[in-house]
């Protein structure tokens, strides 16, 4: 099997997913860049709204609006109103002071109460007399003169070509206003009322693809003529200025781009679009006054001194960051933004913004090639949050208005791609590696593996490792016992080493076969383990306990049904060495070690039934384990590789058995025992196995064999060089 690696996929996606968003900038398919932009535009500006200032202390002239409420409605009537009431009011605001008036629906068509029009609805004799009143547009038109009026056209509509007031001056950029909306047709306000007017501007919003105003357009393009808007033509009458001069600088890779429009010391910051960003204050009553308590003359004194008054249609609304408003309002806090100076700079820059994103998706990609998902999601929430926490810092102290949202949003989808990319490889691979090893290895292992496929090297590696190897004692007498009942057999084994493979295996153990009696784990391979010659023993403890239960288990039960019962012991030997680990593939693949350590293991758990202690471990196991268990010299044997001797241990118990005095006293037997052999003390030696057997703990087991292998020395003296190792019983 080939364990799935952190190949291209990992990051291919993010990669795939960077490329998508990179494209989303530049090309902004459905105005989705937009969107995502607005969202943070209207989630800044409910966080931190403009205070509202008076524009009057400022800048000399006040912003006001006229509201078209129940009272002015009761008075004059539903709108649109007769052209003779806007006359009325618009005398009236001459007279309170008003210096410029902008008039926000289209004046392009007759008022159908000319007296024309009503003669035909009377007599003879009535019609002569309303035929001699003035006409409503006439009244109206006469009322513009001695006011700077700005009224409008509508672009995007056949009719008239209006006859502009003012022109743009491109400061040698001409290119750049291509940035600007174009429209091919217009329907201007009548003659009568443009002749009239200071000023005439496009009465076109545009809101953004999802119906959000966030932004009023400055100047437009009618065919290949730059034209301004309802503001412009306001700021360049409070300039006294004839035309409106467009700055633009040149970036490079798009060309020239609109910054700014300037009317004489006015300048307002324009996006490259030629659209002023809104810095919104939200509803505020200081900015509206009522036609019906101007046409009462209930006003405050001076309310509309030097103001700049918009008069819209109640139903004309736009969507804004505090909900729907009144268009005239919204033209308002425009108006204030350029008049006080406080207007949103829209510093967005896409040339910047994919440079962010080809850096920190770049990091991202060699992160989650190279380091993990770990470090890739660090990178992911630094560049995110380092983003977010710079631009919310400039919008809220510079008014500076940088688009974080979409690179943000781009870094989130593709460290999600990456991470989704690698959650079905890490599922692949632990399905792999449970169908290859759920045998082998316990279930952390194949989940680390899975997360760091380079953890199972199946090319080979020599590694230190602790080898036990288990089998039953007995085994044959077993099976003899049972050769009859197979069932009953077959239910013993399971019931016997199935507890005993699993308690290896939830130590921590890789299985390195298991063939009926007998079994082999390993330790540190293929994944570190530091403890492995602890581990191990804790594997052999855990399994010597599990038997006791078994057997208690099996002699409750032979006791119910009246069966004799023999307890069932294991053998287990256990060494510490360096061996090659690795693995094989024929149609299944499998993962093993070799080494002598392997081999040491298996002699010594052949051995262990001579020395009764289900537990035997070479000496380099008892160096690595011996801070947590209890350790008892138990032989001196030629089982090493090329006749190497090498003393054994029988594993008695966790420290506490070490601390005992029983413990104790039964080590120093031992010491003095095995020390008179290696001297040829004969005699020494059996009066210390005498006393020995009659202490607690003593395997008596252990002491016969010692006591045979004493008479054989005596009939056969190993000579003046002997290493003090017993090697008959290995030939």
């Amino acid at each position: 099997m080939q364990i799935p690696a952190k190949t291209a996929t990992v990051w291919a996606i993010p990669l795939a997913i960077l490329a998508v968003f990179a494209i989303i900038l530049l090309g902004d398919p459905g105005g989705l860049a937009i969107h995502l932009r607005g969202i943070q535009y209207d989630t800044y500006q409910r966080w931190k709204p403009r205070e509202y200032e008076d524009t009057a202390a400022k800048s000399n002239y006040a912003v006001r609006v006229l509201t078209i409420d129940r009272a002015s409605i009761e008075r004059f009537g539903p709108w649109p109103w007769s052209r003779a009431v806007l006359a009325k009011l618009t005398d009236e605001m001459k007279a309170a002071g008003a210096s410029i008036v902008i008039y926000d629906f289209p004046l392009d068509a007759p008022d159908p109460n000319t007296p024309e029009h009503l003669a035909g609805l009377f007599g003879k004799d009535g019609a002569a007399q309303i035929a001699k009143l003035p006409s409503p547009d006439t009244l109206f038109a006469m009322s513009l003169g001695g006011i700077k009026a700005v009224t409008g056209f509508t672009l995007g509509e056949i009719g008239n070509p209006p006859q502009l007031k003012a022109t743009f001056d491109a400061d040698g950029a001409t290119d750049a206003l291509r940035g600007a909306r174009q429209f091919q047709d217009v329907d201007s306000a009548l003659p009568i009322f443009e002749a009239k007017s200071a000023g005439i501007g496009a009465l076109n919003l545009e809101p953004d693809s999802d119906g959000h105003l966030r932004s009023l357009p400055v100047v437009f393009r009618l065919k290949d003529t730059a034209v301004p808007s309802l503001e412009a033509e306001a700021i360049r009458l409070v300039s006294a200025k004839s035309a409106v001069t467009i700055r633009a600088d040149d970036n490079g890779w798009f060309g020239s781009r609109m910054t700014s429009a300037e009317a004489g010391s006015i300048e307002i910051p324009i996006r490259s679009d030629g659209t002023l960003a809104i810095y919104y204050s939200g509803p505020d009553d200081q900015r509206l006054v009522s036609a019906f308590d101007l046409d009462e003359g209930a006003l405050e004194p001076g309310v509309l001194k030097n103001a700049i008054v918009y008069i819209s249609p109640p139903a004309a609304r736009a969507l804004t960051p505090s909900g729907m408003r009144p268009e005239g309002e919204v033209r308002a806090e425009a108006m204030e933004n350029i008049l006080l100076g406080n207007s949103l700079k829209d510093a967005s820059n896409l040339v910047a913004e994919l440079l962010f994103l080809a850096v920190a998706g770049a990091g991202l990609v060699v992160l989650f090639a190279r380091a993990g998902v770990l470090w890739a999601a660090v990178l992911a929430i630094v560049a995110i949050l380092g983003a977010q926490a710079s631009t919310w810092f400039l919008f809220a102290n510079a008014r500076l208005l940088i688009d974080s949202m979409n690179p943000s949003i781009a870094i989130a989808a593709a460290f999600l791609g990456g991470l989704a990319t690698r959650a079905a490889q890490i599922t692949h691979a632990r399905a792999e590696l449970q169908r290859s090893f759920a045998d082998a290895l316990p279930l952390p292992a194949l989940e680390q593996i899975a997360r760091t496929p380079s953890l199972l090297k199946m090319d080979g590696e020599t590694r230190t490792i602790s080898y036990l190897s288990c089998t039953l004692r007995g085994y044959a007498r077993l099976l003899e016992s049972f050769a009859g009942d197979a069932v009953g057999f077959t239910r013993l084994m399971s019931r016997t080493m199935s507890p005993l493979l699993d308690a290896a295996v939830q130590s921590g153990g890789t299985v390195a076969y298991f063939s009926g009696e007998r079994f082999a784990a390993f330790w540190n391979a293929p994944l570190d383990d530091p403890e492995h010659a602890i581990h191990a023993c804790e594997a052999a403890n855990r399994m010597s306990l599990t038997l006791a239960r078994v057997n208690e288990e099996l002699s409750r039960e032979r006791r119910t049904d009246g069966t004799a019962f023999e307890s069932i012991e294991i053998g287990i030997g256990i060494s510490t060495g360096p061996a090659i680990a690795g693995g094989f593939a024929n149609g299944r693949s499998a993962y093993s070690v070799s080494g002598d350590c392997a081999i040491v293991a298996e002699h010594i758990r052949d051995l262990s039934v001579q020395y009764g202690p289900a537990i035997v471990v070479s000496e380099d196991t008892r160096k690595a384990a011996e801070r947590g268990f209890a350790f008892l010299e138990v032989d001196y044997i030629a089982a090493g590789a090329e006749d190497q001797p090498i003393k054994l241990y029988a594993m008695l118990g966790n420290p506490l058995v070490r601390a005992s005095p029983k413990f104790r006293a039964l080590s120093t037997f031992h010491e003095h025992i095995f020390n008179s052999i290696r001297t040829q003390q004969w005699r020494k030696a059996r009066l210390l196995i005498e006393q020995c057997r009659k202490l607690s703990g003593a395997s008596q087991r252990l002491y016969d064999l010692h006591l045979a292998r004493i008479d054989w020395y005596e009939k056969h003296p190993p000579g003046a060089t002997w290493d003090g190792a017993f090697r008959p019983v290995l030939r």
